[in-house]
């Protein structure tokens, strides 16, 4: 498939970019120990960090609480996904479980501090564009809301949109089912091109490395 960013978003973001890792063959089940005591822990260092620490103080939340802002969307109503995942853990709800493709994607999100998309790539319908959304840009989200992504950033194919920063929806999540996936990286515009490259090359080996199958990754 062919992915595109719309032109709309760097008249206003002249250095957005996107990473994309397509995977083949994989195979998605329970996490692997390893893999859940990792999130875990984690999980809980993040905690005891956030006693000292604001979330502005993560150059990747703050950066994309700015993106949220300079497209005109609602900062407090709709935040970012990775901003979502550090008020979870600051709270001490920890995230659970889900299966080793939900898990690692939560895990990398953490970890870099920008928002993730993991799509069954099965599901998508022809070419993918990122665009910015207006209010004709719904689904039903994994939240089991049906969501408006008005002047939020979205991932579309010929059926509408399917995913976002914000909340991915449930005709394109991921399951034990899934084969082949497509994986979006929400980068930080500041992000030199080739420090995301070696972030997608990390990103695509831990991916790999538990659910085995091929990765290929590049930028847009």
């Amino acid at each position: 498939m062919d992915i595109t960013i719309d032109p709309k978003i760097t008249e206003t973001l002249s250095d957005f970019k996107v990473g994309i890792i397509q995977y083949n063959n994989i195979t998605v089940s329970d996490s692997p120990q390893m893999l859940k005591g990792r999130l875990q822990l984690f999980q809980e260092q993040l905690y005891f960090d956030l006693d000292d620490k604001e979330l502005w103080d993560y150059p990747g939340l703050l950066e994309w609480k700015m993106i949220w802002k300079a497209l005109g969307a609602d900062a407090n109503r709709y935040r970012p996904s990775a901003e979502a995942l550090f008020r979870r853990v600051k709270k001490q709800n920890y995230l659970t479980p889900v299966h080793s493709g939900v898990d690692m994607n939560n895990f990398l999100s953490l970890q870099y501090e920008i928002p993730l998309g993991l799509y069954d790539a099965d599901k998508i319908d022809g070419n993918v564009t990122v665009a910015i959304g207006t209010a004709e840009d719904q689904y039903e989200g994994i939240n089991n809301r049906v969501n408006t992504l008005t002047n939020i950033l979205v991932t579309k194919d010929r059926q509408g949109a399917f995913g976002s920063p914000f909340i991915d929806s449930k005709r394109t999540a991921v399951t034990e089912e899934t084969v082949n996936a497509l994986h979006v990286f929400y980068l930080r515009p500041s992000m030199e091109r080739d420090t995301a490259l070696e972030l997608l090359a990390a990103a695509a080996n831990m991916f790999t490395g538990i659910n085995g199958g091929e990765a290929d990754y590049h930028i847009i």
